[in-house]
């Protein structure tokens, strides 16, 4: 292969999955660490992306970075969906209660798949979405409640200090909660601090708390952390995480779900 191809290759990759890795590039490509360190150099210095320990981010993946909800719902599909069914099938198609969404493109395949898999009702859903809202309202579902507040535009989340009173005052079963990021050292991020501050109130309010992760968000640290390792009970992803991250995970008594 080519210089010119193998580098085509990493930012087609980088593109699919928002992030690479030196060692997996290395596998994939048949070609030596250094080679890969080499070309992901000068991928940075034409601005193609942006190089992190272990590896490359897109160039637009700093702490502070949010992609707006067309973009984000533009990525990762399938591993969204194989998250969203694998977080309900941990749930069981007997589950009754409340269940608390957050905002997000990975809880919005969870509640693409709400009106079919409890067709038999039981269920409450509560989120602070309105994009999450209008399609389970479009969708029939019956039992749902919204949660007033200032909408981020970017989002399509509802923030302030009447969205976290109104999550305060809520004691669902089980909250189903996105990130930005995901790492040993920080533990679940986000960008945003007022959309932080709602998914604290989420952690404190929920009985159990399921974090929704794909893989790209692992080793990856936002600007707010919102929740420790120690005060999530499962992460749901698509792939099993690294040596530290799985570490850490454990020590947290954090299950982790996988397809």
């Amino acid at each position: 292969m080519y210089a010119t191809e193998r580098r085509a290759l990493i930012e087609r990759t980088l593109l699919d999955e928002a992030r690479v890795s030196v060692a997996d590039l290395a596998d994939r490509l048949g070609v030596t660490t250094e080679t890969v360190r080499r070309d992901l150099a000068l991928l940075e210095q034409a601005g193609a992306l942006r190089r992190v320990h272990g590896g490359a981010v897109a160039p637009d993946r700093g702490s502070a970075t949010e992609a707006d909800l067309r973009e984000r719902q533009r990525r990762g599909g399938p591993a969204k969906g194989a998250i969203a069914t694998r977080a309900l099938d941990g749930l069981g198609r007997g589950f009754t209660g409340s269940v608390l969404l957050d905002a997000g493109t990975t809880t919005g395949a969870v509640a693409e798949l709400l009106p079919r898999w409890f067709d038999g009702g039981g269920v409450h859903v509560v989120t602070h979405s309105v994009v999450l809202a209008a399609g389970l309202t479009s969708a029939g579902f019956a039992e749902l409640t919204t949660l007033g507040g200032r909408v981020r535009g970017l989002t399509g989340a509802a923030v302030g200090a009447a969205t976290v009173a109104a999550i305060d005052a809520l004691r669902p079963d089980v909250a189903l909660i996105g990130a930005n990021g995901v790492s040993a050292g920080f533990g679940a991020s986000t960008p945003d601090p007022e959309e932080a501050e709602v998914k604290r109130a989420i952690i404190r309010a929920a009985r159990r708390r399921i974090l929704l992760a794909d893989a790209s968000k692992f080793e990856e640290e936002s600007l707010q952390q919102f929740a420790r390792f120690d005060e999530i009970d499962v992460l749901v992803t698509d792939r099993a995480p690294g040596e530290t991250l799985a570490r850490a995970l454990a020590e947290a008594d954090v299950e982790v779900w996988t397809p």
